[in-house]
């Protein structure tokens, strides 16, 4: 069985509107997957999607279960490619994995015979880059950013689940990419360490100026980590709206309860999502 790709209505609009965009980091421009099933089916996974991202831009992408946010996340992390359509990073075809961008999973995957530092440079000796004293210095750099300084030494079974993460997101950082990409990092942590690792993401963030598209399930961390929030629909996954936040930086949780910004992209959030 095969699905006939066709444009839906209004994707040549949507497709415009990202053209007149200047110069984006990110250009995804109708874009379809479709997975094959063991059966002979065909399930299409994304359906013409367009979407542009600029440079130092924090876009979160939400969506239900099974909607295709991780299916978009792999193609522009490389490690998957579309049935139609281009993805391309600074005007380069996304082809592959690339040392542009860094990705940090649901789990923060450390080596336990590693210690913090040695699971930093992993990436870093796999490709093959030289170790050098201002290389260490950089790595360091980062360490102290996210929190980390002093445990350099330290083995992930002596770090807590929150540290964990923060060490693979300075491993995701480690190459100096223009792009990161962020699966559910903080989904298997409790409500309090979540809510301090979205405000530690935020200040790495600000301090590196990196550009960040992060998978979310929760509307609440979306507005406060977000420049701007796709919102995408059921299978097959398609964008129904984008939204900026228009709240100042940094942001602080306890002073964004009951802001009317807030309260109103939530409700619109939800709504769509419904």
């Amino acid at each position: 069985m095969t699905i006939a790709i066709e444009a839906p209505a209004g994707a040549m609009i949507a497709g415009e509107q990202a053209q007149s965009r200047r110069s984006p980091l990110i250009a995804v421009k109708d874009v379809v997957k479709v997975y094959p099933t063991v059966a002979g089916d065909a399930v299409l996974a994304l359906d013409h999607v367009n979407l542009d991202i600029e440079s130092g831009e924090f876009v979160c992408l939400v969506g239900p279960s099974g909607c295709g946010k991780t299916t978009l996340l792999r193609l522009l992390a490389g490690l998957d490619t579309s049935d139609a359509g281009t993805s391309s990073l600074a005007g380069k075809a996304l082809n592959g994995p690339s040392p542009e961008v860094g990705v940090v999973f649901q789990q923060a995957n450390l080596l336990p015979w590693f210690t913090v530092m040695q699971n930093v440079l992993l990436p870093l000796s796999v490709g093959g880059a030289r170790k050098s004293e201002q290389l260490i210095t950089q790595i360091q750099a980062l360490l102290r950013v996210a929190g980390l300084e002093g445990f350099e030494n330290k083995y992930p079974y002596e770090l807590s689940g929150g540290m964990q993460q923060r060490a693979s997101i300075v491993r995701a950082l480690a190459r100096d990419p223009k792009l990161l990409l962020m699966d559910e990092p903080f989904g298997a942590l409790d409500a309090l360490t979540r809510e301090r690792m979205n405000a530690e993401l935020q200040r790495i963030w600000m301090a590196s100026g990196k550009t960040v598209v992060l998978i979310t399930h929760s509307i609440e961390e979306a507005i406060f980590l977000g420049d701007r929030i796709v919102v995408m629909s059921p299978r097959p996954g398609r964008i129904v709206r984008e939204l900026k936040v228009d709240l100042p930086r940094p942001r602080v949780s306890t002073e964004m309860l009951g802001n009317p910004v807030h309260t109103a992209l939530a409700r619109e959030i939800r709504m769509l999502l419904e």
